[in-house]
């Protein structure tokens, strides 16, 4: 004869039955794996050093961290993606500061995102430091010396970016109009294509991320003769800015960052933040970042969010100062 079950036990089962096709059947995130969005050319310097998070990322978390190169329109088409991705945590973007800051600015009728409201922050990844550079037979030695062959020969120099809206293409607007100066544009599909051009002679001024310019710096093709930032790097401590070196207030500075789309749950958001924080305090990476002629930019996601307000708010008043265009 069997023995009847009581009914709290009988509620207690069912009630164990019905909790797997709940909640706790979700599975850990993350249970496949996760796309990071780079809207720059592979092989960049923002490439670099988002490729050297995304592999211990992957090891942290054990599931594929997989770059994509989404190209075009200076970033908006990734971007766009990101903006428009399910937010689940398994599409994240590496997104710079000329996209998030400086193309809203100069292209209101093209930038569809809010960089503030559009997007969640996870942490800044990569200072890129950026060199004011001339290939070998240009002959001037310093800034002074550029501006006077450029005021000598206008429009004969020609400048080389990664396209129309790239973060060459704006800084070199940016000295331009602050130095009075007039360049020719010549735009490539990426900036390594342009960094070699520069090496090659075939242009004579870029502004080039320091990553890009080493391979061409023990030969001497590629003569840094300024630092774009505010102040000097610790790179090349004997290198004066643009703005010591004649044009006055001239900063130009790049960075890399990491960031969701809008919605993404809490709990997968904290446990990114928390996970790169992890990679980003190994002492491996800011070498391996130093030896790729990179700098770590270790920023937590509220003063990134600040990061991004900051900057955007300087743009805004150089764009409307300078008269600077992305076309």
């Amino acid at each position: 004869m069997t023995t009847p079950v009581p009914r709290r036990y009988a509620a207690a089962a069912l009630l164990a039955l019905l909790i797997p096709a709940t909640g706790w059947a979700q599975a850990a995130y993350p249970d496949k794996p996760i796309q990071v969005i780079l809207p720059l050319q592979a092989g960049s310097a923002s490439d670099v050093a988002v490729r050297f998070v995304t592999e211990r990322l992957s090891e942290a978390l054990k599931q594929t961290v997989a770059v994509e190169n989404v190209t075009g329109a200076a970033g908006l088409i990734g971007v766009d993606r990101l903006a428009k991705a399910k937010p689940d945590g398994y599409t994240l973007a590496a997104l710079n500061n000329s996209i998030l800051t400086i193309l809203p600015n100069i292209q209101k009728d093209k930038v569809k995102f809010d960089p503030f409201a559009d997007f969640v922050p996870i942490a800044g990844i990569a200072n890129i430091p950026t060199l004011l550079g001339v290939s070998k037979d240009v002959p001037a030695k310093n800034v002074q010396e550029l501006l006077a062959l450029a005021k000598a020969k206008p429009g004969e120099l020609n400048y080389s970016s990664g396209g129309p809206g790239s973060p060459q293409h704006l800084a070199t607007e940016m000295f331009m109009a602050m130095s009075g100066v007039k360049l020719t544009h010549v735009p490539y599909k990426g900036a390594q294509q342009a960094a070699t051009d520069l090496a090659a002679g075939q242009v004579q001024v870029m502004f080039i991320a320091h990553s890009l310019a080493l391979p061409h710096l023990p030969s001497g093709r590629v003569k840094p003769i300024a630092f774009a930032g505010d102040t000097r790097s610790t790179a090349f401590p004997d290198l004066p800015t643009v703005a010591e070196s004649g044009v006055p207030g001239y900063n130009y500075a790049s960075w890399i960052a990491l960031f969701a789309p809008k919605g993404t749950p809490d709990d997968v958001i904290a446990g990114l933040r928390t996970e790169v924080a992890k990679i980003l305090a190994r002492p491996e990476l800011a070498q391996r970042l130093s030896g790729a002629g990179l700098e770590l930019w270790s920023v937590p996601h509220d003063k990134l969010g600040q990061a991004i307000r900051d900057d955007f708010a300087r743009w805004q008043q150089v764009v409307k100062t300078a008269n600077i265009s992305a076309n």
